[in-house]
């Protein structure tokens, strides 16, 4: 089966450092890919060059058997690449169905021919966007104050709004109290099933990961040390080196690792 997305030999160095290094790997259709590793491991890098915010020094990404390597984020994301950031970016001062409102209107190209128009536009679109990650109750609030879980489903229902294949999610639970947590990336692999969207993110809690992923990649020093289940990789004698300095095995209710 032909992967959603791929990296082949993907790099990027900065002067003498390599951030990424040589790295390959598959994201299969409808799968919940976890990307961790220890700080500076070069997991940002990773997503900046897959969504075309940093150009890569070498390899490339294909998505969909297509090479989008040296397109523009734009381009990517009209491709069906979509993504959430570790600090949320919406509008403040905007209500949360207007900002999903304004990512479809970017879907649908009317950004300018509508502006003024603007909240009148994809009303029951963005509703349904708001049901999907549970805040339709909240629509018509201010960003300003919401708490900042509420802000994290909103972006989700924003990275939502163009119907992508791919979603990137990078670091998506930071900041969130563990409840939080567990509840956004239940609603992820949720969205998972049942849109059959490709995702591959990035994340701290080791419980996290471990309860949800599908498969793990391990990243240290810019290349890939590992892959597999979470069993595969909680034993994994080199994963307990770079995390734990060859301590013991992660438990499952290891908590927050430095990621």
């Amino acid at each position: 089966m032909q992967p959603v997305l791929e990296t082949r030999n993907l790099s990027k160095a900065f002067g003498a450092i390599k951030a990424v290094d040589d790295v390959s790997f598959a994201l299969q259709k409808g799968e919940l890919l976890a990307l961790i590793g220890p700080n500076g491991a070069g997991k940002s890098t990773c997503f900046n060059m897959l969504m075309g915010q940093l150009k890569e020094t070498s390899g490339e990404v294909m998505l969909h058997g297509e090479k989008i390597t040296g397109l523009l984020p734009r381009q990517i994301w009209r491709k069906g690449v979509g993504r959430t950031f570790q600090i949320t970016a919406t509008y403040s001062s905007m209500t949360v169905i207007e900002n999903v409102q304004m990512a479809l209107l970017s879907h649908h190209r009317e950004i300018m021919r509508f502006l003024p128009y603007a909240t009148q536009r994809y009303r029951t679109e963005a509703l349904d966007l708001l049901n999907m990650v549970n805040m339709a109750d909240q629509a018509d609030r201010h960003c300003a104050v919401l708490a900042y879980g509420d802000l994290k489903r909103m972006e989700l229902a924003i990275a939502l709004a163009h119907n992508p294949s791919v979603l990137l999610m990078d670091e998506p639970t930071a900041g969130m109290a563990p409840k939080e947590r567990v509840a956004l990336m239940q609603l992820t692999a949720q969205i998972v099933q049942e849109r059959g969207v490709s995702v591959l993110f990035t994340e701290h809690d080791m419980d996290v990961v471990f309860g949800n992923a599908d498969r793990i990649m391990v990243l240290n020093r810019g290349r890939l040390i590992a892959e597999g289940n979470a069993d595969d990789i909680r034993n994994n004698a080199i994963v307990q080196d770079v995390y734990l300095g060859g301590g013991s095995v992660f438990g499952a209710q290891e908590g927050e690792l430095n990621a």
